[in-house]
């Protein structure tokens, strides 16, 4: 079997590893309702995506306490 024939440094270690972080989300606007969502999706509140409507989402009829 192959048996590493120096110690690895911290440094080579540290510099492989660095692209390994977590990355922050990124936000935009909505185009339509402007609230914060990721790019590149469809708003999930109003169903815009690129000034255009892709979702349509049913109205919620309110129960009635009678």
């Amino acid at each position: 079997m192959a048996v590493p024939k120096k110690k690895r440094t911290q440094r080579r270690i540290r510099n492989r590893n660095a692209h390994m972080r977590i990355k922050p989300l990124t936000l935009t606007r909505c185009s339509n309702c402007e609230k914060l969502i990721p790019s590149h999706h469809v708003c999930q509140y109003c169903g815009y995506y690129n000034e255009e409507k892709i979702l349509f989402f049913k109205e919620k009829e309110a129960k009635s306490n009678a």
